[in-house]
């Protein structure tokens, strides 16, 4: 999820704790600042290893087996610059940053990128999809409700955003279930087996969601807008990932046969050859818009050198224009 909506639910959670109103605003920031300490992690990187930040963003900074350490770690940090000048005792900078820190992972398991939430008994990545990356319909709200909760005529406004905290997310799971549903109906009308399916937000919003199935040999990308009536946009096929087939000249057991499994198990298994590079391996699962297949990032291999790391490559398009279709499908 973006730092500012991190940050501020690590803050809600903390106005709700009891707590002086003296010492309220102290308490506010350290769960602010806590609630987006675990994205720190993106600081672990290596040059000769690209792959190694997917790894370990959202490893175990994310766990919840972690809190309690992620929680002391801050307190004891963030009491010297902030709790003792608002006074706070050491005690309650460490209670007050680990209810912010808490909220974290929990808030990156909503969303469709993959949380480890149970490191280290399972690397598993935990994606609920009930939450786009950035939702400005979730975070304004909160913010406004945080700021009102400071004026002595708005004493429920920080109930109200801890309740709107838990209940969006929840709203987006039945509009997910939704997504669904319709995804299942568009397969049947193809005559195709679902071995698996998937919806996930599109960009800001919990209206329009990609959906993606799996057949015996293809994924089928397509968009569904859930509203009062749903509407499908048709999307795009794309064969599955053949390493035989696709990647005949591929060592087993390589550097970059290596690589392209942690890729796999980063992209929850979400990867096919590009079409236009045929060294190039997507991850299919996010893209501006949702009916289409233009890769957000990828891999790509280097044939003839197998124990060469494989490159990790980002994509950018035209962003304006994108967004400018994403309007309409929201809006038609």
């Amino acid at each position: 999820m973006d730092p500012l909506t991190q940050g501020l639910l690590g803050a809600v959670a903390v106005r709700n704790a009891p707590s002086k109103r003296a010492k309220a605003r102290g308490a506010i920031i350290l769960g602010f600042l806590s609630g987006m300490a675990a994205d720190l992690d993106v600081l672990i990187r290596s040059n000769s290893d690209p792959l190694l930040f997917l790894e370990f963003h959202r490893q175990f900074t994310h766990s919840l087996f972690f809190i309690p350490i992620g929680g002391l770690i801050c307190g004891l940090v963030l009491h010297k610059l902030f709790g003792k000048r608002n006074a706070l005792s050491w005690q309650q900078s460490v209670l007050f940053c680990t209810l912010g820190y808490a909220t974290h992972a929990l808030l990156d398991a909503c969303t469709s990128y993959g949380t480890q939430l149970y490191w280290p008994l399972s690397n598993e990545r935990v994606s609920w999809s009930t939450i786009s990356i950035i939702d400005p319909l979730y975070t304004l709200p909160i913010a406004a409700l945080l700021i009102l909760s400071f004026r002595r005529s708005w004493q429920l406004a920080a109930p109200a955003a801890f309740i709107w905290m838990l209940a969006y997310p929840c709203i987006g799971w039945w509009q997910r279930e939704r997504a669904e549903t319709q995804a299942y109906q568009l397969a049947e009308s193809r005559g195709h087996e679902v071995r698996h399916l998937e919806a996930k937000p599109s960009f800001g919003n919990n209206l329009l969601w990609k959906t993606a199935y799996t057949t015996d040999d293809a994924y089928y990308i397509d968009a569904v807008r859930v509203g009062m009536t749903p509407k499908v946009f048709p999307g795009a096929s794309i064969p599955l990932l053949n390493t035989s087939s696709d990647l005949p000249w591929l060592i087993a057991k390589s550097r970059q046969a290596i690589d392209l499994e942690r890729f796999r198990w980063f992209s929850q298994g979400y990867i096919a050859l590009d079409p236009n590079n045929p060294h190039r391996i997507i991850d299919i699962r996010y893209s501006l818009l949702p009916n289409e297949l233009d890769a957000l990032w990828s891999i790509e291999l280097t044939p003839g050198a197998p124990d060469n790391a494989v490159s990790y490559q980002t994509h950018r398009s035209d962003g304006r224009e994108k967004l400018n279709q994403l309007w309409q499908m929201l809006t038609q």
